[in-house]
């Protein structure tokens, strides 16, 4: 398994809730050379990659190209996998960059947990489907965190059929601690405190 910094695992655990895996922005207080060399190094060690940018999208860009052109990084497989994102995920989200929104793909809550497990892997060489772990459930609770509308703790435990204290330990845990992700949490009239990914300057 790959070791990480600390720097790296706040960069690819943030790329992981991004539509598209995107490694950009990055935290804001890399610049300058410091940014370069830590991206060199994820690039270097087959974590992120250089691909060209949907510049119309408005995705970031990281290096001019010319001609209006331009590249952005993405988290590559290895990367994901290195902060516990199930490989079947992985290859759900490379389909969505080849022309599909994220947000689009994403399922109903209920159906949230099956679906993120019957995902296949892309028309390119498929990934092995790994033996069911826990890394599948985590995957599938940040999709669910990272909806416009957010989840509720019991709207999680019913997609994920976990326990109420399995969703609150994985969020304040796995998620919050370990990944280092950025939640909110809003009180939300007939749904109780809603949880939401949200982008961190």
């Amino acid at each position: 398994m790959t070791r990480l910094t600390e720097t790296q695992s706040r960069i690819l655990s943030r790329a992981a809730t991004r539509a598209g895996n995107l490694v950009l922005p990055l935290p804001g207080n890399l610049r300058g050379g410091a940014a370069a060399k830590v991206v060199n190094a994820l690039i270097a060690t087959g974590l992120a990659e250089e691909v060209e940018a949907d510049i119309r999208g408005g995705e970031p860009v990281w290096r001019e190209t010319g001609d209006g052109h331009g590249t952005t990084l993405i988290a590559t497989e290895a990367g994901l996998a290195a902060v516990g994102i199930e490989p079947l995920v992985v290859g759900a989200i490379a389909n969505a960059r080849q022309g599909r929104m994220a947000r689009d793909a994403v399922a109903p809550a209920a159906s949230v947990a099956a679906t993120t497990s019957q995902v296949a892997a892309p028309a390119a060489p498929p990934v092995a489907a790994p033996a069911p772990r826990a890394g599948t459930k985590q995957a599938a609770l940040i999709v669910l965190l990272q909806r416009p509308e957010g989840v509720s703790i019991t709207e999680a435990a019913s997609a994920l059929e976990w326990q109420v204290h399995t969703v609150r330990g994985a969020i304040s845990g796995a998620l919050k601690k370990r990944l280092g992700l950025a939640i909110s949490a809003e009180k939300i009239d007939g749904r109780g405190t809603v949880y939401r990914i949200v982008e961190e300057d």
